[in-house]
């Protein structure tokens, strides 16, 4: 369902870094933000917005509030070292892209060093933190998530295949998983047609920001799927994958694992998100580019129907 192809480059850059100062003139404040930005704050927000709803489906009504706060807590611990270190190995590409040419890398604010070591803190207590106030079969996925995000999707993935996003998003796929295992200690059908719902939203939410940052993408040789292939090629990936979510989304009802109300909210979101995909894929098939292309339509959209969906897979069972 998607094109794979092949393009290692050797990226010359500065050093990452040489913008700052020594740690004695860099502020104080400024430092802790960096240190804070090396975590991907809003991204990890999202992460949230996956996890604790599926604590209520697993609960089957509102889980315990400990239970809740220590998962998120050490979820974002686990989540903010991956992207930590994700920062650190990416540091010589992030210079030379507009869009992360302020990371706390790039700029100086955190050292390279710092960095590394902050992420593998974060790593440790994070799983620590899993262990033993949570269960240690969520540790284990958390380190699992951590583990493949840095290691195979930054490392391997990221600079090498179009299906970069495509496997490499099965790291932010976890969080499902997570919220399930941590009120149950066990797995379920449930949770696995959720992380399946984000494993096919993950692409058809990428590409479209993808499309319009591919020149930074190409400049630094990673070949995102829209640095390789035209537009048409990638609005018709989006829309094969928005179909496969969506089909993918309904299947918690008939299953038993909701009723009626996150059905109909999965309908109405689901039908928007298609209308989207193919109104994009119309778009690119009419040759249009730049502003007219529209393409951050459904990124934005995207955000907006997976919050909806999961709100509704925590209010259902009140309802249902």
């Amino acid at each position: 369902m998607s094109l794979s192809g092949v393009c290692v480059t050797a990226v010359e850059s500065r050093p990452a870094g040489v913008l700052g100062t020594s740690p004695a003139h860099r502020p104080f404040g400024a430092r802790a933000k960096g240190f804070v930005a090396l975590t991907k704050p809003r991204i990890i927000e999202l992460l949230l917005i996956t996890t604790v709803p599926v604590m209520f489906l697993a609960e089957q009504g509102v889980p315990d509030l400990w239970l809740v706060v220590h998962t998120c807590f050490a979820g974002y611990l686990s989540a903010g070292g991956a992207n930590a270190l994700n920062m650190y190995i990416d540091r010589d590409i992030d210079a030379l892209m507009d869009r992360t040419s302020q990371r706390p890398l790039v700029t100086g604010i955190v050292s390279p060093r710092e960095g590394l070591v902050f992420g593998l803190g974060l790593a440790v207590v994070s799983t620590l933190w899993f262990g033993l106030f949570v269960n240690w079969l969520s540790a284990w996925l958390g380190l699992g998530a951590l583990l493949f995000y840095v290691v195979v999707y930054t490392m391997i993935l990221k600079r090498r295949t179009a299906q970069n996003i495509v496997w490499g998003g099965i790291a932010g796929c976890m969080p499902v998983l997570i919220g399930w295992s941590s009120v149950t200690n066990s797995m379920s059908w449930a949770a696995v047609i959720l992380f399946l719902v984000i494993f096919f939203w993950t692409p058809p939410h990428y590409w479209p920001l993808s499309m319009k940052v591919k020149e930074d993408y190409a400049r630094v040789g990673v070949p995102m799927l829209p640095v390789v292939a035209s537009n048409r090629v990638v609005a018709r990936q989006i829309v094969l994958y928005s179909w496969v979510m969506v089909g993918v989304s309904l299947l918690l009802q008939p299953l038993g694992f909701t009723g009626w109300f996150y059905t109909a909210v999965a309908l109405a979101t689901g039908g928007w998100w298609l209308w989207e995909a193919h109104a994009l894929q119309h778009r690119a098939r009419s040759g249009e580019t730049g502003a007219k292309l529209k393409e951050m339509r459904l990124f934005h959209w995207s955000i907006t129907y997976v919050s909806l969906l999961f709100v509704a897979v925590a209010v259902d069972p009140f309802l249902s």
